[in-house]
């Protein structure tokens, strides 16, 4: 199917992007497409915006595309990310390519990539439940103080340790190259549903990271007089409080990506991506 609206989401403080975003414009118009713009960072206007899109070009790194995400929930708008940061493992073009690439989208080619999100559930006494989605991790951590903090987990409602840690990475498969990979977590395929239970400096306390499957769903008790955090794929974090459970378990969303290299460039591509190499020697279809 053809794209008759396309919305830029761009990076706001890094001037770059939004020099891409306007550049973006100018050709999709070209082209006759009709066209948005609007910063990442402004989830109220863009979510505003969003009827009628069938594509959303974020020009910036993977962290663009994460808040892009939450712009997008609960809605399955698919995603196409342009790449100006430092990491691009979830972006699918690099920013010399779009006049070569972008025409394939507008002509409806390319493949849906569905990813797997988390969903957390954040319970503290005396107020609403707030419910939280993530595409990358959900992480559990001590605060400003640098002590650690003891997590009690629970498994299918079954007990699994007490944890005295710095804190838990709950990581889909597409957060595993994330976070979770600097804690000596797994990489899992991305379109795996599978997730990871990853433990952040552990002591004293069970050291191994966890796969667990799509059906499983993991409760976390804060057993702490220290200050903790709450964080949702690093953009969103809240402060926790001894007694606060969280409870994670598979979303019923899911994150759309438009792809138009090969499905099995994960592979080909994943050193490059590691070592950070960008642009387009660093990049393989």
């Amino acid at each position: 199917m053809a794209i008759k609206q396309i919305g830029i989401l761009y990076h706001p403080k890094v001037n770059a992007t939004r020099v891409k975003a306007g550049e973006l414009e100018e050709f999709l118009k070209s082209k006759g497409v009709s066209v948005w713009v609007c910063s990442a960072w402004d989830k109220s206007k863009a979510s505003q915006r969003l009827k009628g899109t069938d594509l959303l070009l974020t020009v910036g790194g993977d962290g663009t595309i994460l808040r892009t995400v939450q712009v997008v929930i609960p809605e399955e708008t698919p995603i196409a990310g342009i790449n100006l940061g430092k990491l691009g493992f979830m972006t699918e073009i690099d920013a010399g390519e779009t006049a070569e690439k972008l025409p394939l989208f507008i002509d409806g080619e390319g493949w849906i990539d569905e990813r797997s999100m988390l969903q957390a559930e954040l319970v503290t006494a005396g107020k609403k439940p707030q419910i939280f989605h993530a595409l990358n991790d959900i992480v559990v951590a001590r605060g400003e103080i640098a002590r650690l903090i003891r997590i009690d987990a629970a498994i299918d409602g079954q007990p699994l340790a007490t944890y005295k840690t710095d804190g838990l990475i709950l990581a889909t498969a597409t957060g595993s190259t994330g976070y979770s990979l600097a804690a000596r977590g797994p990489i899992v395929y991305p379109q795996s549903r599978d997730f990871l239970l990853v433990p952040v400096a552990p002591h004293l306390s069970l050291a191994y990271p966890m796969v667990l499957p799509e059906t499983a769903e993991v409760t976390l008790r804060l057993n702490t007089y220290h200050p903790a955090t709450l964080s949702i794929d690093g953009h969103i974090n809240l402060g926790l409080s001894d007694g606060d459970k969280i409870t994670i378990r598979r979303s019923p969303h899911v994150t759309r990506f438009l792809r138009i290299r090969s499905r099995e460039s994960f592979y080909g591509s994943l050193e490059d991506k590691l070592k950070g190499k960008q642009g387009e020697s660093g990049r393989k279809s």
